[in-house]
């Protein structure tokens, strides 16, 4: 039996918004739901739920469906996106490659 994933408010409100931004949007272009979800390859059903605020999405869709919507991504315009990647490839290279568990402590106090 698969156990119930469950998600913090900050992740279920953050969803919700982009959810809430693919509709206005969606609209704003006058778009239906049917041509946008034409448009992404999904099912009327997936995008209802997305804007909706369904956690259990892809994110791959759900990024998909901005990038059609010129929605920003990260506060950066689209051609601002590589910029942002090398700076998260750099700055993630300064740390290091692998995390090692830290060893237990060991008790030795007879």
């Amino acid at each position: 039996m698969r156990k119930a994933r469950t998600y913090s408010s900050q992740t279920q409100e953050a969803v919700r918004i982009l959810g809430l931004e693919i509709a206005r949007a969606r609209r704003a272009r006058r778009w239906t739901q049917e041509e946008l979800a034409e448009r992404a390859g999904i099912s009327d059903s997936t995008l209802r739920s997305i804007e909706r605020g369904s956690v259990t999405a892809s994110i791959g869709v759900v990024f998909e469906l901005a990038s059609l919507l010129g929605i920003p991504l990260f506060g950066a315009e689209r051609d601002e996106l590589p910029a942002l990647m090398a700076q998260s490839r750099d700055r993630l290279a300064l740390l290091p490659a692998r995390v090692r568990s830290r060893p237990s402590r060991v008790e030795d106090d007879f």
